[in-house]
């Protein structure tokens, strides 16, 4: 993708923000988005010190049932993570994530590891039945019932976020801790049924349902099939990177690729050693990160010259706030993933070599301090991801490390 193909990409993003905010008006923070509309002092981040961003998911305490294991980070584990909570889902061959559905969020979810199949239903009957592998990403709107479940004979990972940090995974609404609770009187009547259709049901949530290995072959609904008009599937990491250079890669998907993905972004970041994902912030989003791969050092800046550094390792997670300046930079021998979701179904970012190239050199002169002179050896345009060997800008003229 050339330079004008992505800055096209940004402007036409921008430009569904601002036609998303006229049309939703006060209806943008239904969604879990802390749009600071009322422009009330967060108390966490109100301190003389930034408070930790940095959630080891992966050696937390989670529900583990006969080989599938789920685990959080929510508002009760990450504080600071109040617009965005995740999930981190492995399912044993033949296991299930029972049918339910989520009454406080929205699901997109990221294929780690194995094979995947969802069936989705949404208001009107319509459903839709997907497979998923490595790569491949999911959205359900809130409030529409679902199930997962893993395919083949090897166990699969993938991370669920959520745009609400306040939602717990263990708090869902299960098919089977309805049916259990309900009286068998109510549920004769409902399906036209005997009672003692009933008898043998869970009488209690299950939760992780296991059974034999799902057919190769999805069977159709009971109903028969009834497509809805937009996927719930984007295969993410099978498209070309949005950014491409020398010190890594960004696979970035939005509302404006993946239609029905109207309240998250989700992006994967692929870093080359010593890389940084340079000093930005977000505009209209909160940023939830996972680490897949690989160890990285993240920084944050707030007001009132607050700054707190990280690091993170595998199965670590980060947040930073809308607004809040920050960066990413690998740390480690090897390349580092990180997945990477934003609580807006458009993605806006402005970017610090971006912005000081934004700008004439007298007033950055009088901004700094600094001759006027000095500005020419900084970037003439944004740079996103600077590799280690281009990161001493003042060698190289106009140091410009551009996104292809």
């Amino acid at each position: 993708m050339s330079p004008l193909q992505r800055r096209e990409f940004f402007g036409a993003a921008g430009l569904a923000a601002v036609t998303s905010a006229m049309l939703m008006g006060s209806k943008r923070a239904e969604a879990g988005d802390p749009s600071f509309m009322n422009n009330v002092p967060d108390p966490l981040l109100a301190g003389e010190e930034l408070p930790t961003f940095k959630f080891e998911l992966e050696k937390s305490e989670g529900k583990i049932m006969d080989g599938s294991e789920a685990r959080e980070a929510t508002v009760k584990q990450l504080p600071i993570s109040k617009g965005i909570a995740g999930v981190s889902m492995k399912l044993a061959p033949g296991a299930m994530r029972e049918l339910h559905w989520h009454a406080t969020a929205a699901e997109w979810a990221f294929v780690d590891k194995g094979r995947v199949r969802t069936t989705v239903l949404g208001p009107g009957g319509y459903t839709e039945t997907n497979e998923f592998g490595p790569g491949d990403v999911w959205y359900f709107p809130r409030g529409h019932g679902h199930m997962l479940e893993c395919l083949g004979n090897e166990p699969c990972h993938f991370v669920l976020i959520f745009d609400n940090g306040y939602f717990s995974e263990f708090g869902t609404f299960s098919i089977t801790d309805w049916i259990g609770h309900a009286p068998r009187t109510l549920l004769a009547k409902n399906f036209s049924l005997p009672e003692s259709t009933f008898d043998a049901f869970p009488k209690k949530e299950v939760y992780f349902a296991k059974g034999s290995i799902p057919p190769n072959r999805a069977a159709a609904p009971l109903a028969g099939p009834k497509p809805p008009p937009l996927t719930h599937k984007w295969q993410l990491l099978a498209n070309d990177p949005l950014v491409d250079n020398k010190g890594g890669r960004l696979w970035l998907v939005d509302s404006t690729k993946f239609a029905i993905s109207k309240t998250i972004t989700g992006a994967v970041l692929e870093l080359e050693p010593g890389a940084l994902r340079e000093l930005h912030w977000h505009p209209n989003a909160d940023e939830w990160q996972y680490v897949l791969e690989g160890k990285v050092s993240i920084t944050l800046f707030g007001s009132g010259g607050r700054y707190r550094t990280e690091t993170f390792e595998k199965g670590d997670v980060g947040y930073s706030p809308q607004g809040y300046g920050h960066s990413i930079e690998n740390i480690g021998d090897g390349k580092c993933r990180i997945l990477i979701g934003f609580n807006s179904g458009v993605y806006e970012e402005i970017d610090l070599s971006e912005w000081i190239a934004g700008n004439p050199s007298d007033v950055l002169a009088t901004n700094f301090g600094q001759p006027a002179s000095l500005f020419d050896r900084f970037p003439r345009r944004d740079i996103f991801i600077a590799p280690a060997e281009n990161q001493d800008h003042g060698a190289r003229g106009t140091g410009a490390v551009g996104r292809s």
